[in-house]
């Protein structure tokens, strides 16, 4: 329950911070994805180098545009999450973090998508997963939290989103603690309402 009532709060204050956001442009979202873990860094899934294993997340996440360009297809959002994890083990993971939303690509109108990326963020889990804790079997509840997503719109005026999400936990290489562990990488697919 602490976590949930965490993750209102962040929300609420974020919408007291709203500032410059078009009317007729969505400001809100809610949605939900699902992943499984693997074993490698972001950059490592990307590049084709990581090995899935025993562990799932499934996910609420609630967005707010706090931002968005007049000039530029640039948008500032705060991005909340609740998730619960399971498989090697049973645990609650909730986790803040601000997110900019790139949506002007060359050649977007053939192949809409926006990038969502989010390199420092707060993640807080029930308990240190075994998956994270080092060699000294030491681990962190709180640690960063990264997010990288590329969303695709469907139906009238881009108000539901497909997206896929790379959701990482880490120690901004040892800055938090440095007990070896990299913290926990899941691969995600979701779906949004923006309102």
């Amino acid at each position: 329950m602490r976590l949930r009532a965490c993750l209102a709060g962040c929300i609420a204050f974020c919408a007291q911070i709203s500032i410059h956001v078009k009317a007729d442009a969505p400001t809100w979202s809610l949605g939900v994805y699902a992943g499984q873990y693997h074993d490698t860094e972001p950059a490592g899934f990307l590049m084709g180098r990581s090995q899935f294993q025993n562990q799932y997340l499934l996910a609420l996440t609630a967005s707010k545009t706090v931002w968005r360009s007049p000039d530029w297809p640039l948008a500032l959002e705060i991005d909340g999450m609740v998730g619960q994890q399971w498989g090697q083990a049973l645990l609650s993971e909730v986790a803040v973090a601000p997110v900019l939303r790139i949506s002007g690509w060359p050649g977007r109108d053939a192949w809409p998508m926006d990038l969502r990326l989010a390199p420092l963020g707060v993640s807080y889990t029930s308990s240190v997963s075994p998956l994270e804790r080092g060699p000294n079997g030491m681990g962190s509840q709180t640690l960063n939290f990264l997010m990288v997503e590329a969303a695709v719109p469907w139906g009238m005026k881009e108000r539901h989103e497909f997206f896929a999400r790379l959701h990482h936990r880490c120690t901004i290489y040892d800055l938090i603690n440095n007990h070896g562990a990299n913290g926990e990488d899941f691969f995600a697919l979701g779906w949004r309402r923006r309102f």
